[in-house]
């Protein structure tokens, strides 16, 4: 809490009373000031509290960027060993074609049955 918060909220705080002071003793004057320090010490809180929010975030911004770069180093190594698995899958392919041709051509059966049924 900073000294605006603080000072809107014992601003606000005081027009509460001095407004309810006025409203009983029927004085006019009282009462608008009461309501003028309201507002003023709303509004001056509101300040401060923005303020506040702006500082925090000012104050968390490096541990943010640094949270943001450990997360995009995690996914560089997650898509380097995908990159990984993809050349190793690739190589098996390649060193045994037809058992890979036999074995696509199976899946292709399997699924083509799957969806369509058995025909009668």
């Amino acid at each position: 809490m900073n000294k605006d918060e603080f000072q809107g909220g014992a601003r606000y705080v005081e027009g509460k009373v001095e407004k309810g002071i006025g409203d009983a003793v029927d004085s006019r004057d009282w009462t608008v000031a009461g309501v003028v320090d309201q507002v003023a010490g709303a509004a001056q809180h509101g300040y401060g509290r923005a303020r506040s929010i702006a500082e925090d975030a000012i104050d968390g911004a490096p541990d943010l960027a640094e949270e943001a770069g450990d997360r995009v180093k995690a996914a560089a190594g997650r898509l380097a060993d995908t990159a990984e698995r993809g050349k190793a899958a690739a190589q098996t392919v390649q060193d045994s074609p037809v058992l890979w041709a036999l074995a696509a051509a199976l899946g292709a059966y399997a699924l083509a049955w799957f969806v369509h049924g058995r025909r009668d």
